[in-house]
Protein backbone atom coordinates (compact mmCIF):
# COMPACT_ATOMS: atom_id res chain seq x y z
CA UNK A 1 0.00 0.00 0.00
CA UNK A 2 2.82 2.38 0.85
CA UNK A 3 4.41 1.68 -2.53
CA UNK A 4 1.15 2.60 -4.29
CA UNK A 5 0.95 5.83 -2.31
CA UNK A 6 4.52 6.74 -3.23
CA UNK A 7 3.87 5.99 -6.91
CA UNK A 8 0.71 8.09 -6.80
CA UNK A 9 2.50 10.99 -5.18
CA UNK A 10 5.36 10.85 -7.66
CA UNK A 11 2.94 10.67 -10.57
CA UNK A 12 1.42 13.99 -9.54
CA UNK A 13 4.87 15.55 -9.58
CA UNK A 14 5.54 14.71 -13.25
CA UNK A 15 5.10 17.29 -16.00
CA UNK A 16 2.25 16.65 -18.44
CA UNK A 17 4.34 17.70 -21.42
CA UNK A 18 7.71 19.10 -22.41
CA UNK A 19 9.08 21.18 -25.26
CA UNK A 20 12.14 20.04 -27.18
CA UNK A 21 14.47 21.70 -29.65
CA UNK A 22 15.42 19.35 -32.47
CA UNK A 23 17.85 19.64 -35.34
CA UNK A 24 16.64 21.22 -38.53
CA UNK A 25 15.87 18.79 -41.33
CA UNK A 26 17.77 19.01 -44.61
CA UNK A 27 15.30 20.07 -47.32
CA UNK A 28 14.98 19.56 -51.05
CA UNK A 29 12.49 21.59 -53.12
CA UNK A 30 10.72 22.63 -49.94
CA UNK A 31 10.52 26.22 -48.75
CA UNK A 32 9.70 25.17 -45.20
CA UNK A 33 10.26 22.01 -43.21
CA UNK A 34 9.02 20.62 -39.91
CA UNK A 35 9.28 22.88 -36.88
CA UNK A 36 12.44 22.63 -34.83
CA UNK A 37 10.39 23.16 -31.66
CA UNK A 38 8.12 20.27 -30.72
CA UNK A 39 5.95 19.27 -27.78
CA UNK A 40 5.75 15.71 -26.42
CA UNK A 41 3.30 14.71 -23.72
CA UNK A 42 4.15 12.35 -20.89
CA UNK A 43 1.61 9.83 -22.23
CA UNK A 44 3.17 9.94 -25.70
CA UNK A 45 6.66 9.54 -24.32
CA UNK A 46 5.74 6.49 -22.23
CA UNK A 47 4.01 4.92 -25.23
CA UNK A 48 7.02 5.53 -27.48
CA UNK A 49 9.41 4.16 -24.87
CA UNK A 50 7.42 0.98 -24.24
CA UNK A 51 6.91 0.35 -27.96
CA UNK A 52 10.60 0.76 -28.79
CA UNK A 53 11.69 -1.32 -25.83
CA UNK A 54 9.25 -4.08 -26.85
CA UNK A 55 10.61 -4.15 -30.39
CA UNK A 56 14.20 -4.20 -29.07
CA UNK A 57 13.51 -7.12 -26.72
CA UNK A 58 11.52 -8.99 -29.36
CA UNK A 59 14.40 -8.75 -31.82
CA UNK A 60 16.93 -9.87 -29.22
CA UNK A 61 14.71 -12.86 -28.45
CA UNK A 62 14.50 -13.62 -32.19
CA UNK A 63 18.31 -13.59 -32.27
CA UNK A 64 18.37 -16.14 -29.44
CA UNK A 65 15.73 -18.40 -31.05
CA UNK A 66 17.59 -18.29 -34.37
CA UNK A 67 20.86 -19.33 -32.75
CA UNK A 68 18.98 -22.20 -31.10
CA UNK A 69 17.79 -23.24 -34.59
CA UNK A 70 14.16 -22.73 -33.57
CA UNK A 71 13.83 -19.96 -36.16
CA UNK A 72 15.00 -21.13 -39.58
CA UNK A 73 15.54 -19.48 -42.95
CA UNK A 74 16.00 -15.75 -43.42
CA UNK A 75 15.78 -13.40 -40.44
CA UNK A 76 16.51 -9.68 -40.64
CA UNK A 77 16.45 -7.84 -37.31
CA UNK A 78 15.48 -4.22 -36.63
CA UNK A 79 17.20 -3.38 -33.34
CA UNK A 80 18.74 0.08 -33.54
CA UNK A 81 16.14 1.36 -35.99
CA UNK A 82 13.13 1.38 -33.64
CA UNK A 83 12.69 5.17 -33.77
CA UNK A 84 11.83 4.96 -37.47
CA UNK A 85 8.76 2.74 -37.25
CA UNK A 86 7.56 4.21 -33.94
CA UNK A 87 7.95 7.81 -35.13
CA UNK A 88 6.22 7.11 -38.42
CA UNK A 89 3.34 5.22 -36.82
CA UNK A 90 2.83 8.10 -34.39
CA UNK A 91 2.36 10.48 -37.31
CA UNK A 92 -0.26 8.56 -39.29
CA UNK A 93 -3.75 7.17 -38.74
CA UNK A 94 -4.64 3.46 -38.41
CA UNK A 95 -6.50 3.79 -41.73
CA UNK A 96 -3.32 4.91 -43.51
CA UNK A 97 -1.19 2.29 -45.23
CA UNK A 98 2.37 0.98 -44.79
CA UNK A 99 4.50 -1.28 -46.98
CA UNK A 100 8.14 -2.08 -46.33
CA UNK A 101 11.00 -4.45 -47.13
CA UNK A 102 12.02 -7.63 -45.32
CA UNK A 103 13.24 -5.92 -42.11
CA UNK A 104 9.61 -5.81 -41.06
CA UNK A 105 9.14 -7.05 -37.48
CA UNK A 106 9.12 -3.56 -35.94
CA UNK A 107 6.53 -2.24 -38.35
CA UNK A 108 4.39 -5.33 -37.84
CA UNK A 109 4.30 -4.66 -34.11
CA UNK A 110 3.77 -0.90 -34.53
CA UNK A 111 0.78 -1.66 -36.78
CA UNK A 112 -0.86 -3.61 -33.96
CA UNK A 113 0.21 -7.27 -34.23
CA UNK A 114 0.96 -8.81 -30.79
CA UNK A 115 4.50 -9.99 -30.06
CA UNK A 116 3.34 -13.59 -29.59
CA UNK A 117 1.95 -13.68 -33.13
CA UNK A 118 5.15 -12.18 -34.55
CA UNK A 119 7.44 -14.63 -32.77
CA UNK A 120 5.11 -17.52 -33.61
CA UNK A 121 5.31 -16.49 -37.26
CA UNK A 122 9.10 -16.50 -37.02
CA UNK A 123 9.00 -20.04 -35.66
CA UNK A 124 6.47 -21.18 -38.29
CA UNK A 125 3.55 -21.94 -35.95
CA UNK A 126 -0.22 -21.93 -36.44
CA UNK A 127 -0.61 -18.98 -34.10
CA UNK A 128 1.61 -16.77 -36.25
CA UNK A 129 0.17 -13.60 -37.76
CA UNK A 130 -0.02 -15.31 -41.17
CA UNK A 131 -0.51 -18.80 -39.75
CA UNK A 132 3.15 -19.79 -39.99
CA UNK A 133 3.39 -19.42 -43.78
CA UNK A 134 5.29 -16.16 -44.07
CA UNK A 135 8.22 -16.32 -41.69
CA UNK A 136 10.46 -13.34 -41.07
CA UNK A 137 10.03 -11.58 -44.39
CA UNK A 138 6.30 -11.87 -45.08
CA UNK A 139 4.14 -10.50 -42.29
CA UNK A 140 0.84 -8.73 -42.86
CA UNK A 141 -2.09 -7.18 -41.03
CA UNK A 142 -4.81 -4.67 -41.82
CA UNK A 143 -3.38 -1.77 -43.84
CA UNK A 144 0.11 -3.30 -43.62
CA UNK A 145 1.34 -5.06 -46.74
CA UNK A 146 4.59 -6.68 -45.62
CA UNK A 147 7.43 -7.65 -45.43
CA UNK A 148 8.67 -8.03 -49.07
CA UNK A 149 11.71 -10.10 -49.95
CA UNK A 150 12.63 -8.78 -53.42
CA UNK A 151 14.88 -5.75 -53.06
CA UNK A 152 12.98 -2.56 -53.94
CA UNK A 153 9.99 -4.39 -55.42
CA UNK A 154 7.63 -3.09 -52.73
CA UNK A 155 8.07 0.52 -53.92
CA UNK A 156 5.87 0.20 -57.05
CA UNK A 157 3.36 -1.69 -54.92
CA UNK A 158 3.28 1.22 -52.48
CA UNK A 159 2.55 3.62 -55.31
CA UNK A 160 -0.26 1.29 -56.36
CA UNK A 161 -1.74 1.46 -52.87
CA UNK A 162 -1.48 5.26 -52.98
CA UNK A 163 -3.20 5.23 -56.38
CA UNK A 164 -6.07 3.24 -54.85
CA UNK A 165 -6.36 5.84 -52.07
CA UNK A 166 -6.64 8.59 -54.66
CA UNK A 167 -8.93 6.61 -57.00
CA UNK A 168 -11.43 5.91 -54.22
CA UNK A 169 -11.08 9.51 -52.96
CA UNK A 170 -9.93 8.43 -49.50
CA UNK A 171 -8.17 10.81 -47.18
CA UNK A 172 -5.36 8.29 -46.72
CA UNK A 173 -1.66 7.99 -47.50
CA UNK A 174 0.76 5.15 -48.08
CA UNK A 175 4.18 5.05 -46.45
CA UNK A 176 6.46 3.19 -48.85
CA UNK A 177 9.73 2.15 -47.24
CA UNK A 178 13.00 0.82 -48.63
CA UNK A 179 16.64 0.75 -47.58
CA UNK A 180 19.72 2.55 -48.83
CA UNK A 181 20.74 -0.69 -50.57
CA UNK A 182 17.50 -0.67 -52.59
CA UNK A 183 17.72 3.05 -53.33
CA UNK A 184 19.76 2.43 -56.51
CA UNK A 185 17.15 0.06 -58.01
CA UNK A 186 15.71 1.21 -61.32
CA UNK A 187 12.06 0.51 -60.51
CA UNK A 188 12.20 3.05 -57.69
CA UNK A 189 12.95 5.87 -60.11
CA UNK A 190 10.21 4.69 -62.46
CA UNK A 191 7.84 4.83 -59.50
CA UNK A 192 8.95 8.36 -58.56
CA UNK A 193 8.02 9.45 -62.07
CA UNK A 194 4.55 7.86 -61.99
CA UNK A 195 3.82 9.18 -58.49
CA UNK A 196 4.79 12.73 -59.48
CA UNK A 197 2.79 12.62 -62.72
CA UNK A 198 -0.33 11.34 -60.98
CA UNK A 199 0.22 13.32 -57.75
CA UNK A 200 -0.16 10.23 -55.60
CA UNK A 201 -0.48 10.49 -51.78
CA UNK A 202 2.70 8.47 -51.29
CA UNK A 203 5.55 9.07 -48.83
CA UNK A 204 8.68 7.40 -50.16
CA UNK A 205 10.92 6.66 -47.17
CA UNK A 206 14.54 5.54 -47.38
CA UNK A 207 15.71 3.99 -44.11
CA UNK A 208 19.40 4.75 -44.48
CA UNK A 209 21.15 2.42 -42.01
CA UNK A 210 24.49 3.09 -43.76
CA UNK A 211 25.05 -0.42 -45.14
CA UNK A 212 23.32 -2.31 -47.94
CA UNK A 213 24.17 -5.87 -46.89
CA UNK A 214 27.93 -5.48 -46.37
CA UNK A 215 28.51 -2.43 -48.59
CA UNK A 216 28.71 1.06 -47.10
CA UNK A 217 26.65 3.81 -48.70
CA UNK A 218 29.84 5.63 -49.72
CA UNK A 219 30.94 2.64 -51.80
CA UNK A 220 27.52 1.99 -53.32
CA UNK A 221 26.19 5.44 -54.23
CA UNK A 222 27.70 8.35 -56.12
CA UNK A 223 25.40 10.57 -54.05
CA UNK A 224 24.30 9.62 -50.54
CA UNK A 225 21.74 12.44 -50.40
CA UNK A 226 18.89 9.98 -50.73
CA UNK A 227 16.27 12.61 -49.93
CA UNK A 228 17.19 14.37 -53.19
CA UNK A 229 16.89 11.26 -55.34
CA UNK A 230 13.33 12.08 -56.41
CA UNK A 231 14.72 15.11 -58.27
CA UNK A 232 11.38 16.78 -59.02
CA UNK A 233 9.80 15.32 -55.84
CA UNK A 234 10.24 17.36 -52.63
CA UNK A 235 12.38 15.68 -49.99
CA UNK A 236 13.68 15.98 -46.44
CA UNK A 237 16.28 14.19 -44.34
CA UNK A 238 15.57 13.34 -40.70
CA UNK A 239 17.86 12.03 -37.98
CA UNK A 240 16.47 9.03 -36.07
CA UNK A 241 16.69 10.80 -32.73
CA UNK A 242 14.13 13.27 -34.07
CA UNK A 243 12.00 10.73 -35.93
CA UNK A 244 9.49 10.76 -33.07
CA UNK A 245 8.70 14.34 -33.68
CA UNK A 246 8.77 14.79 -37.44
CA UNK A 247 8.77 11.26 -38.84
CA UNK A 248 5.46 11.80 -40.60
CA UNK A 249 5.62 15.51 -41.38
CA UNK A 250 5.40 14.69 -45.09
CA UNK A 251 1.64 14.67 -44.47
CA UNK A 252 1.82 18.47 -44.58
CA UNK A 253 2.63 18.34 -48.28
CA UNK A 254 1.04 15.06 -49.36
CA UNK A 255 -1.99 16.17 -51.24
CA UNK A 256 0.09 18.33 -53.52
CA UNK A 257 1.76 15.10 -54.58
CA UNK A 258 4.37 12.65 -53.24
CA UNK A 259 7.26 13.44 -50.95
CA UNK A 260 10.56 11.64 -50.26
CA UNK A 261 12.03 11.20 -46.78
CA UNK A 262 15.41 9.89 -45.71
CA UNK A 263 15.67 8.58 -42.15
CA UNK A 264 19.25 8.37 -40.94
CA UNK A 265 19.47 5.32 -38.72
CA UNK A 266 21.68 2.33 -37.86
CA UNK A 267 21.23 -1.40 -37.39
CA UNK A 268 23.08 -3.14 -34.59
CA UNK A 269 22.87 -6.65 -36.03
CA UNK A 270 24.33 -7.64 -39.38
CA UNK A 271 22.26 -7.50 -42.54
CA UNK A 272 20.66 -10.82 -41.60
CA UNK A 273 21.36 -13.49 -39.02
CA UNK A 274 23.83 -15.10 -41.41
CA UNK A 275 25.93 -11.92 -41.34
CA UNK A 276 28.05 -11.30 -38.20
CA UNK A 277 28.11 -7.61 -39.17
CA UNK A 278 31.75 -6.96 -38.21
CA UNK A 279 33.66 -7.88 -41.37
CA UNK A 280 32.85 -4.54 -43.06
CA UNK A 281 32.55 -2.37 -39.95
CA UNK A 282 34.29 -2.42 -36.57
CA UNK A 283 32.92 -3.31 -33.17
CA UNK A 284 34.08 0.14 -32.08
CA UNK A 285 31.85 1.80 -34.68
CA UNK A 286 28.80 -0.13 -33.48
CA UNK A 287 29.58 0.66 -29.85
CA UNK A 288 30.01 4.36 -30.60
CA UNK A 289 26.57 4.51 -32.21
CA UNK A 290 25.07 2.64 -29.25
CA UNK A 291 26.66 5.04 -26.77
CA UNK A 292 25.81 8.29 -28.58
CA UNK A 293 22.73 7.74 -30.76
CA UNK A 294 20.69 4.86 -29.38
CA UNK A 295 17.03 5.93 -29.82
CA UNK A 296 15.80 4.27 -26.62
CA UNK A 297 18.54 5.82 -24.48
CA UNK A 298 18.01 9.24 -26.06
CA UNK A 299 14.29 9.16 -25.35
CA UNK A 300 14.86 7.89 -21.81
CA UNK A 301 17.29 10.71 -21.06
CA UNK A 302 14.96 13.34 -22.50
CA UNK A 303 12.01 12.08 -20.49
CA UNK A 304 13.92 11.88 -17.20
CA UNK A 305 15.70 15.22 -17.67
CA UNK A 306 12.39 16.95 -18.46
CA UNK A 307 10.46 15.37 -15.58
CA UNK A 308 8.17 13.34 -17.83
CA UNK A 309 9.08 10.07 -16.09
CA UNK A 310 11.39 8.63 -13.44
CA UNK A 311 14.14 6.08 -13.92
CA UNK A 312 12.23 3.72 -11.60
CA UNK A 313 9.06 4.01 -13.68
CA UNK A 314 10.93 3.24 -16.89
CA UNK A 315 12.63 0.27 -15.22
CA UNK A 316 9.18 -1.09 -14.35
CA UNK A 317 8.26 -0.83 -18.04
CA UNK A 318 11.46 -2.74 -18.89
CA UNK A 319 10.52 -5.54 -16.49
CA UNK A 320 6.99 -5.78 -17.90
CA UNK A 321 8.32 -5.88 -21.46
CA UNK A 322 10.78 -8.67 -20.65
CA UNK A 323 7.96 -10.68 -19.11
CA UNK A 324 5.76 -10.15 -22.18
CA UNK A 325 8.52 -11.27 -24.54
CA UNK A 326 9.32 -14.36 -22.48
CA UNK A 327 5.66 -15.36 -22.53
CA UNK A 328 5.48 -14.70 -26.27
CA UNK A 329 8.56 -16.86 -26.84
CA UNK A 330 7.03 -19.65 -24.77
CA UNK A 331 3.95 -19.54 -27.00
CA UNK A 332 6.09 -19.42 -30.14
CA UNK A 333 7.99 -22.56 -29.16
CA UNK A 334 5.03 -24.65 -27.96
CA UNK A 335 2.26 -23.72 -30.40
CA UNK A 336 1.78 -26.53 -32.99
CA UNK A 337 3.00 -26.23 -36.54
CA UNK A 338 0.32 -25.87 -39.22
CA UNK A 339 -0.94 -29.18 -40.67
CA UNK A 340 0.03 -30.18 -44.19
CA UNK A 341 -3.42 -29.46 -45.63
CA UNK A 342 -2.91 -25.78 -44.76
CA UNK A 343 -0.73 -25.60 -47.89
CA UNK A 344 -3.89 -25.36 -49.95
CA UNK A 345 -5.50 -22.59 -47.93
CA UNK A 346 -5.62 -18.84 -48.53
CA UNK A 347 -4.20 -18.96 -52.05
CA UNK A 348 -6.87 -16.64 -53.44
CA UNK A 349 -9.37 -14.46 -51.66
CA UNK A 350 -13.10 -15.10 -51.98
CA UNK A 351 -12.82 -17.80 -54.64
CA UNK A 352 -14.78 -21.08 -54.70
CA UNK A 353 -12.75 -24.06 -53.41
CA UNK A 354 -10.51 -25.81 -55.90
CA UNK A 355 -8.10 -28.72 -55.78
CA UNK A 356 -4.49 -28.02 -54.79
CA UNK A 357 -1.74 -30.57 -55.25
CA UNK A 358 0.49 -30.94 -52.21
CA UNK A 359 4.14 -32.01 -51.94
CA UNK A 360 2.99 -35.54 -52.73
CA UNK A 361 1.67 -35.38 -56.29
CA UNK A 362 -0.97 -38.04 -55.58
CA UNK A 363 -2.44 -36.07 -52.67
CA UNK A 364 -4.82 -33.21 -53.38
CA UNK A 365 -6.42 -30.80 -50.93
CA UNK A 366 -9.44 -28.56 -51.23
CA UNK A 367 -8.51 -24.92 -50.94
CA UNK A 368 -10.04 -22.69 -48.27
CA UNK A 369 -10.39 -18.94 -48.77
Amino acid sequence: ASRVMVASRNYADFANEATFEIKKCDLHRLEEGPSTTVVMTREEGLHYYKTMQTIRRMELKADQLYKQKIIRGFCHLYDGQEACCVGLEAAIKPTDHVITAYRAHGFTYARGVPTREILAELTGRKGGCVKGKGGSMHMYTKNFYGGNGIVGAQVPLGAGIALACKYFDKNEVCLTLYGDGAANQGQIFETYNMAALWKLPCVFICENNRYGMGTSVERAAASTDYYKRGDFIPGLRVRTDTAFFCGGMGNTFLFKGPILMELQTYRYHGHSMSDPGISYRTREEIQEVRSKSDPITLLKDRMVNNNLASIEELKEIDVAVRKEIEEAAQFATTDPEPPLEELGNHIYFNEPPFEVRGPNQWIRYKSVC
